[in-house]
């Protein structure tokens, strides 16, 4: 069996679908599957059990990039294409059955399930192998926890001020989490350098993984981190979809939304959906919340 799964452009976008794809791995144990989705999120499909082929969507002008997915999908008779993006791809392609999701209410993984009739939604997952797991081991000392820390996001409006972070993460290692680490998190590239370098130069002693991990890496180490604070971004998505406590801080996006969706995950909403608005005792006591009794 063969599956055609056309996903976001988008990182956030595409680690909520992960769990849409975990569900049909388990329908369809024997299928391949091939995955078309935006070149930022590749890394988020990589170790993905049964997978066929990766097909980056680079976007081009006048929409030409779907011309080019068309023509590189057109070969094949699919037994399934599922579409998250709506697109009219689905129906110019080769296929037994189509799923394509349409315009829906509530939060985005219970739309994605809507495409498939699945109740409840299926949760976002993140794969990561042995090798990717034995990378980023040394990051981790026994009795020290990591705080994972993102302060970027692809919005100025979306972030939350620096040093409150920097305030929080040391709240948090004067009382509930001792002798923490903090690992400031952010995507490749200067613009997110940029946008990290004021945490990092309030926590010196703080784990730099700015740009330096694959997305397969950064889903291993997220896993194994006591907690993971930041902004709305694909980064936030894919740590709760690791399985780390995660709080997630919100301003003029839609947390009912975009909420993040994990064991133990929590939206914490700016007062007039801004960013500054959320103090750091607000933060603390969220965080404090997503905590394990012993801490872990």
């Amino acid at each position: 069996m063969r599956i055609l799964f056309v996903t976001s452009n988008r990182l956030g976008d595409a680690v909520l679908s992960t769990g849409l794809l975990d569900r049909l791995i388990a329908m369809y144990p024997e299928a391949r599957i091939t995955v078309a989705c935006g070149p930022v999120a590749v890394g988020v499909f990589q170790r993905m059990p049964n997978l066929e082929r990766i097909v980056p969507i680079a976007k081009l002008p006048y929409g030409r990039h779907w011309f080019a997915l068309w023509r590189t999908t057109v070969t094949h008779v699919w037994d399934l294409v599922v579409d998250i993006r709506g697109s009219l791809l689905s129906w110019l392609v080769p296929a037994r059955r189509r799923a394509a999701m349409r315009p829906s209410s509530g939060h985005k993984t219970a739309q994605l399930a809507r495409v498939l009739r699945l109740t409840p939604p299926p949760m976002p997952v993140a794969w990561f192998d042995a090798e990717d797991a034995a990378r980023v081991a040394g990051f981790f000392t026994a009795g020290r926890p990591v705080v994972a820390l993102a302060p970027t996001a692809n919005w100025g409006p979306k972030i939350w001020p620096p040093d409150r972070f920097a305030a929080l993460f040391q709240r948090l290692a004067a009382s509930r989490l001792p002798n923490a680490i903090p690992a400031v998190i952010a995507g490749p590239g200067d613009t997110e350098a940029e946008m990290a370098r004021p945490l990092l130069e309030r926590l010196p002693g703080a784990i730099d993984l700015v740009g330096k991990l694959s997305l397969p890496e950064i889903a291993a180490f997220l896993s194994r981190t006591s907690l993971f604070v930041g902004n709305d971004s694909g980064l936030m998505h894919l740590a709760a979809a690791s399985g780390a406590p995660v709080l997630g801080l919100f301003g003029p996006t839609n947390a009912a939304e975009y909420g993040p969706s994990g064991r133990a995950a929590h939206a914490l909403v700016g007062p007039g959906k801004d960013m500054a608005g959320i103090s750091v005792d607000a933060a603390f006591e969220a965080a404090i919340a997503l905590l394990a009794p012993s801490g872990d």
